[in-house]
């Protein structure tokens, strides 16, 4: 369709650019640097992910009116990878290894964490240590303290604390997140905000005081920051935005993160355009 001549349009059309963490996979996988990075890399990723074409540049020729700056994060349930291998030993000396994947322990430290004395109970192959599932091989015990010390001897390809013991007053993977980075606005290379990530509520999400998962911020358009004054982005102008982790320890930690979970930043505000 042609453009109109000397017409432009100015509707409201934020943009937003995302991290994803795909199943099985953590966030290391994905950014193993101390710094996320928004709007710089846009390639290969669906509209679920992204809303733009060009890498940190606005379509065409067109200008952006940046009013509010939001940080919304997935609160969905991990799954853990059958690739990463564990061996739990048993509290007896005389009762067989048991070898499995990290998605299986998992299961079983859920169950274990369910029952009545702390415990599950799995049928052992004594000749190859996997799991029988026709209920033959051995009977084997395993308490919460067995499993969690042998996915905690997975090092980097253990889960995050928060996913490793959930609900434990801890707080949650999404408190880990806002409450330890830094958010930064560059438009130009010139730094238009920098603040903690909990500045930034999405505004965004479910919501309820009963469920047990946790949002960042009121599910409502203006529970979010607002500038005071409105962020220019000029036609041709680079933006982005960072994320940074400061903490070496906190990144460590944050970089065990299993997904699926998504990491969206939104810019919300006014897109000025040619008509067609």
């Amino acid at each position: 369709m042609a453009v109109v001549q000397g017409i432009r349009e100015k509707v409201h059309l934020p943009i937003y650019d995302s991290i994803h963490v795909e199943r099985g996979a953590q966030l290391i996988d994905v950014e193993n640097s101390s710094t996320l990075k928004f709007f710089v890399d846009v390639q290969r990723k669906t509209k679920l992910e992204t809303n733009l074409q060009s890498a940190s540049l606005l379509p065409h020729y067109n200008t952006f009116e940046a009013r509010a700056m939001r940080v919304v994060i997935s609160d969905l349930p991990p799954v853990y990878s059958e690739d990463v291998k564990v061996e739990v030993f048993p509290g007896s000396e005389t009762t067989p290894v048991l070898k499995t994947d990290l998605k299986r322990a998992m299961e079983l430290l859920e169950q274990a964490r369910e029952s009545e004395d702390g415990s599950a109970v799995v049928y052992v192959d004594t000749t190859t240590g996997e799991e029988d599932d026709t209920g033959g091989g051995t009977s084997v015990t395993l308490t919460i303290d067995d499993l969690e010390l042998a996915i905690e001897e997975l090092d980097k390809k253990a889960p995050a604390p928060e996913q490793l013991r959930p609900n434990n007053g801890a707080g949650t993977t999404i408190s880990k997140f806002i409450y330890n980075t830094v958010t930064t606005l560059f438009v130009g290379e010139k730094i238009m905000i920098q603040m903690p990530t909990w500045f930034f509520p999405s505004g965004a999400g479910p919501y309820s005081e009963a469920a047990s998962f946790t949002t960042h911020g009121e599910p409502s358009p203006t529970a979010t920051f607002r500038f005071a004054e409105p962020v220019f982005v000029d036609k041709q102008q680079n933006f982005r935005v960072e994320i940074e982790v400061p903490d070496t320890d906190v990144l460590k930690e944050v970089q065990k993160i299993y997904g699926p979970m998504f990491i969206w930043v939104v810019l919300d505000g006014y897109m000025v355009r040619d008509v067609q």
